[in-house]
């Protein structure tokens, strides 16, 4: 079946909603190179209607909505294929709790943590340093790094705004890499140096604050590892087309470990995934490109 319709969806309701209006831009003028008719669909909450005709759904709608299943459930309802993991896997990604459950059990490298719900007492055995983050969501929004137990009730109080669960883990003085998982394959490591101390949200997305190193500049040993590590976790959350996976690595103890599993990464200038594809010999557009077919050749498989 020859593809002539795509939509690609952005916007959405949560606080990541400017970054995925980057996205939407990056990856409709991308398509565009090879589909005729590209519409750019931009959401102001949850509401959105697909123009006719509509073959496959691009969406970059990042955090609440769009990255946690529930727009995903509605596309399959409505039986229009899309780009993305399904709704059990988007949901699972999105918990951080429960998802680093699920890759521990997988035998994936995590960090130890504690959760706390809003009347919980703090943990008596908590060192500083240490990170407090919301359960869910993305973009580092909400994350705090605390090295002053004294500012340990104002951290709790950032990331309780976001969600009735926190989650804290021992901070780990390291290196950051990324792996971006396409379909089936691993893509080059990245590393991920910024200039300030902690790799927020306003480091992520402003283009000059980061150093972004790819290949990574590691033994061709210490990069496959970590390229399989990216890979056993897209897979034990069970992830489809694309996902990005965080990790810290101690290189003085040679420890690495996985901080999360991003399934609908950035795709702005400055995002890793397309650094990663870049780095693989993929241009953009036919990243783009390739995603469109494989979520069309999924539902045509599911659908047969």
């Amino acid at each position: 079946m020859k593809i002539e319709h795509i939509a690609v969806l952005c916007g959405g309701p949560s606080g990541e909603h400017e970054v995925s209006l980057k996205s939407g831009s990056s990856v409709a003028d991308a398509l565009r190179e090879h589909f005729p008719r590209v519409d750019r669909i931009v959401l102001d909450g949850r509401d959105f209607t697909l123009p006719l005709g509509v073959q496959c759904v691009f969406n970059v709608i990042h955090g609440e909505f769009g990255e946690d299943g529930t727009l995903q459930a509605e596309l399959e309802r409505l039986g229009v294929p899309y780009v993305g993991s399904g709704p059990a896997a988007s949901r699972l990604a999105m918990h951080k709790v429960e998802s680093k459950r699920v890759l521990a059990e997988a035998g994936v490298p995590v960090l130890p943590d504690w959760v706390l719900g809003r009347d919980a007492s703090i943990p008596a055995d908590l060192a500083v340093p240490f990170v407090v983050k919301p359960a869910a969501g993305g973009s580092s929004i909400g994350v705090t790094i605390v090295r002053d137990p004294g500012k340990m009730a104002a951290a709790l109080d950032v990331a309780f705004e976001l969600g009735l669960e926190v989650l804290i883990e021992p901070y780990m003085s390291a290196r950051e890499f990324t792996v971006a998982v396409w379909g089936e394959r691993a893509l080059p490591v990245v590393e991920v140096r910024p200039k300030a101390e902690f790799y927020d949200y306003r480091v992520k997305y402003t283009a000059g604050c980061t150093e972004y190193l790819v290949p990574a500049p590691v033994s061709e040993a210490v990069s496959s590892r970590f390229q399989e590590i990216g890979y056993r976790a897209h897979r034990a959350l069970g992830c489809r087309h694309l996902s990005r996976v965080d990790l810290l690595w101690d290189e003085a103890t040679d420890r690495a470990v996985v901080l999360e599993v991003n399934t609908l990464p950035g795709f702005t200038a400055t995002s890793l995934f397309p650094k990663a594809a870049g780095a693989a010999g993929i241009p953009f557009p036919e990243l783009c490109r390739g995603l469109v077919l494989q979520a069309m050749d999924d539902f045509s498989t599911i659908k047969g």
